[in-house]
C-alpha cells in the first residue's frame, strides 16, 4: 500500500463557540488530485490554513511525508515541500513575472538574488524561475510586470511561484476564482497536466472543474467530512446531493 504524502488526523479548530473544522481526517496519495468541496462556511479555507501552517489546529495532527508537522510554521513546511496558492492572487504587481518566480526560488534556495542586479549574475536562479513560467505557459510573459497580466495569467503566475518551490504537495485554494470561461479552460488544462507529477489538495467551487480534475473528492459540511470517494460515487451519494451538490447542479 502506498504511503500517503499527506494525512490529516482529526483536525479541530474553534473560533469562539463555532467549530470551523470538527475532526477532519483525510489522506492525499502521491500524485493524486484530492478535491475538498462544500458550501460556503463549511471550513474549507480554514482547513487549508491548518495544512499550510498559517493556522494552528486546536487538536489533531498534520502528517506530511511521514513527518508530524503540526507544530511547524509555514516557512518550515514550505521547505519540506508544501507549497500553497491563495484564494486571492498574491503576486508582486510591480515586479516582472520572472522576478516573482525568482523570488520563490530565492526563498527556497537562500540565493543572494537582488532584483536591482543584472539578471545574468543570477543565471541559475533565473533559469529555474523561467522553467517554472514555461511549465504554466507564461514563458513569453516573463518580462512583463505582474500587474499588467490578465486575471487568468496572474493565476498562472501564482501557480508558477508555487512550482518554483519544488513542491511535493500543492495546496490550491480556489485557483479558478474570478476566471472567465476561456481562462478556466486554460487553468484546468494546466492542472490536469500536473496530475501524477505533484500531489494536489484542491479547494474549488467550480464543480465542472472539480469533477474533471479530481481523482478523489472529500465533502466538507459544517466542518465535518461527510463523504470521501471517487467523483462518480460522490456525485451519486444521496447525502452529498442533499447537503451540497443538488443546489450546485440546479444553479
Amino acid at each position: 500500500m502506498v504511503e500517503p504524502i499527506l494525512r490529516l488526523d482529526g483536525l479541530r479548530k474553534r473560533f469562539g463557540g463555532l467549530a470551523v473544522t470538527d475532526g477532519v481526517s483525510l489522506e492525499v496519495a502521491p500524485g493524486e488530485i484530492h478535491a475538498v468541496i462544500g458550501p460556503n462556511g463549511a471550513g474549507k479555507t480554514t482547513l487549508i490554513h491548518q495544512v499550510s501552517g498559517t493556522l494552528r489546529p486546536d487538536a489533531g495532527r498534520v502528517v506530511f511525508a511521514g513527518q508530524d508537522v503540526t507544530a511547524l510554521p509555514l516557512a518550515r513546511r514550505a521547505r519540506l515541500g508544501l507549497a500553497r496558492s491563495f484564494q486571492i492572487t498574491a503576486v508582486l504587481p510591480g515586479f516582472t513575472a520572472l522576478e516573482n518566480a525568482a523570488l520563490a526560488v530565492q526563498a527556497r534556495s537562500g540565493s543572494s538574488f537582488r532584483f536591482l542586479r543584472a539578471a545574468a549574475t543570477e543565471a541559475a536562479l533565473n533559469r529555474e524561475a523561467r522553467a517554472a513560467l514555461d511549465q504554466v505557459g507564461l514563458g513569453p510573459r516573463a518580462g512583463m510586470p505582474a500587474g499588467a497580466l490578465s486575471h487568468g495569467e496572474r493565476r498562472q503566475l501564482e501557480l508558477a511561484i508555487a512550482l518554483a518551490m519544488r513542491p511535493r504537495l500543492l495546496l490550491l485554494d480556489e485557483p479558478l476564482a474570478g476566471a472567465g470561461p476561456e481562462e478556466t479552460e486554460r487553468l484546468v488544462g494546466l492542472l490536469r497536466g500536473l496530475r501524477g507529477r505533484y500531489a494536489i489538495l484542491l479547494v474549488e467551487h467550480d464543480m465542472g472543474a472539480v469533477f474533471a480534475l479530481a481523482d478523489r473528492i472529500s465533502v466538507l459540511v459544517y466542518g465535518r467530512v461527510i463523504a470521501t470517494g471517487a467523483p462518480a460515487a460522490i456525485r451519486a451519494d444521496p447525502a452529498v446531493r442533499a447537503a451540497y451538490l443538488g443546489e450546485e447542479e440546479a444553479a
